[in-house]
This record gives structure tokens, sequence and C-alpha cells, in this order.
């Protein structure tokens, strides 16, 4: 074995756990005309790690070690963490009370444009078809 750095599982933990924050990924709360601001979103992440140590095995007659057939004993290890993070909108604390403002997303709102405007072309479509059909 050589005497390279040990993989550690639980560093991919500790940053993942870092990073799943609304705080890191938007800052702090911050105070802005006298209100305070507090940015809220959607936070998914998961993460992922795996290790293993390879027994020694005696090579097959007198051919040069393969990746598949090293001969030898071995450690391995990796992993990784992965985060989806969407803006949800924010909270705002003034003299007046705690107001809601959520944020809007133009590419939903362009997707579900598209979306109506698909199926009002597809009805207009049947009713035109149904009609040509119904005068023969």
């Amino acid at each position: 074995m050589t005497d390279s750095p040990r993989f550690d599982p639980t560093a991919i933990v500790r940053a993942a756990s870092e990073t799943l924050s609304v705080r890191r990924v938007f800052g702090e709360a911050y105070e802005r005309d006298g209100a305070l601001v507090i940015p809220v979103a959607k936070v998914m992440g998961g993460t992922g790690s795996g290790g293993g140590v390879g027994a020694h095995r005696p090579q097959r007659e007198a051919t040069t070690p393969t990746p598949q057939d090293p001969g030898s004993e071995g450690e391995g290890g990796g992993g990784g963490f992965g985060i989806r993070v969407r803006p949800v909108g924010v909270y705002i604390v003034d003299e007046r009370g705690t107001h809601w403002r959520p944020a809007l997303d133009m590419n939903r709102v362009i997707l579900g444009g598209q979306v109506v405007g698909a199926i009002a072309v597809s009805v207009i479509g049947a009713v035109y078809a149904l009609r040509v059909l119904r005068r023969r």
C-alpha cells in the first residue's frame, strides 16, 4: 500500500451540510429602508460516498498486471454531493408587520404560457377537424 491520504467520507458530509443553507447561498438577512429583509429559498441536496479494500491475489501466469487483475492490495474511495437551490421569496418585517413577497420565476411563467398555448392550438385544431368531417 502507498502512503497516500486516506479517503474521509465525513469531509463530504461536512461540506454538503455547510453548503445546504439559505444563508450560504443567498446571504444573511439585511436591513433596507428601515425594514428587515429575510431571503427564503427551497434547498434540496444529497450526498453519497463509498470505499473499498482489495486483497492480495496471485497473478495468472506471467502476465503484466491489469486494472481488472492488479495482483496486489489496494484501497479506494470516493464520494460527492449535489444541491438544487431555488429562490422562493422574501419576508419583509417593517413597522406595519411581516409581509411575504414571492419570487417570480420567469422560466415557469414562460413554460406555463407555452403549455396553455399548445393546448389551445390542439383544441382549435380538433374542433376544426371535426367540423370538416361533419360537412362531408
